[in-house]
Parts: structure tokens; C-alpha cells; sequence
């Protein structure tokens, strides 16, 4: 895992948890904590990190995921406009995510693994997302996704049609703006 996503997590429970808290998930978790934004992490640190959150707050881990996800997105915006000026909406922006997104994400953080989206409309209007990856991080796609139309002032609902954390191979998201 690249450590932007660390630096991300860091920022956002300092924000609204305060510093204090993250030196506390750090000793939980039982991970160094220095992490530089191009440095490859084990994914396992992560994992320890939400895990730690979830634990402290009383809340599930895909909870934190989708927090996490959701607070991170002004930040990305912050850090890399171009990917959401681009657009006017949510949904083109999730259009752009495997064949301009990940491909700039992997140039700006070589060695980058990004999670890979099969995409299809419904008749009704919504976006179906097959997510795929290895890391099993659905529900911090999720988050992303609320954050993202949060940025957009769009309401949207997100619901597990699939999941892997549910037994399934995959995992299906199906979008709907609210």
C-alpha cells in the first residue's frame, strides 16, 4: 500500500480525533508510523491501523473504512484538482477511474496497485462498480464515492449487491444519485 493513503488516514483522524488519538492507534496497531507519501507499506499496517480505529471508536471497521474514504476526499482534491475539475458530476469522475485516474496514480506513485472497476449502467440510471483487488478495501471505495459526491454536492446512495466479505468472489456497488 502506498503511503499516501497512510498520510491520508493520519491527517483525517488528526483532524477530527486529534493527534493524540493517532499516536494511540500507532501503538495498537504495532506499525512504525513513518510514513513518507511514495513509500510502499505492507498492507497488513493498514489493516492494523483501521482495525486499532475501529476498536477505539466502538464502531465496525468498514465503518471507519467509509469515514476514512469519505474525510479523505477534500484532501485529494486539495492535492490533485485536475482529477476532479475535469468533471461536473460524480459519475463521470467514476467513468475516468480505471483509464485516466489509476494510470495518472500510477505514474505520480510508481509501484502503485490500484483496484481495477467494471463498469455498467442500469436501465434505471444507477452505476454498477464490480470492484476487484486483493486488498478487500470495498468499503474504503465506498467512502470514497460518498466523499466524491459530497465534493460534487450530490446525494448518493451506495449499496453491497455483492461482497467480498460476505463469501463472494467480488464485490458489486451499485451507485444511485439521490
Amino acid at each position: 500500500m502506498k503511503g499516501i493513503i497512510f498520510n491520508l488516514f493520519e491527517e483525517v483522524v488528526a483532524e477530527h480525533c486529534g493527534e493524540d488519538l493517532w499516536d494511540d492507534l500507532l501503538q495498537r496497531a504495532q506499525v512504525g508510523g513513518a510514513y513518507t507519501s511514495l513509500g510502499s507499506y505492507p498492507d497488513a499496517e493498514i489493516a492494523a491501523l483501521a482495525t486499532a480505529a475501529a476498536a477505539s471508536r466502538a464502531v465496525t471497521l468498514p465503518q471507519v473504512l467509509r469515514w476514512l474514504g469519505r474525510s479523505a476526499i477534500p484532501r485529494l482534491s486539495a492535492r490533485y484538482p485536475a482529477f476532479f475539475v475535469a468533471h461536473t458530476s460524480l459519475l463521470p469522475l467514476l467513468g475516468s477511474l480505471n483509464g485516466v485516474i489509476h494510470p495518472e496514480v500510477r505514474k505520480l506513485y510508481p509501484g502503485a496497485v490500484c483496484p481495477h472497476f467494471d463498469m455498467s449502467a442500469t436501465a434505471e440510471g444507477a452505476l454498477r462498480l464490480g470492484y476487484r483487488s486483493a486488498r478487500r478495501l470495498c468499503h474504503l471505495a465506498h467512502g470514497f464515492i460518498e466523499g466524491t459526491a459530497a465534493y460534487y454536492s450530490q446525494g448518493v446512495e451506495v449499496r453491497h449487491l455483492r461482497c467480498m466479505h460476505a463469501g463472494d468472489a467480488d464485490c458489486l456497488l451499485e451507485v444511485c444519485l439521490t
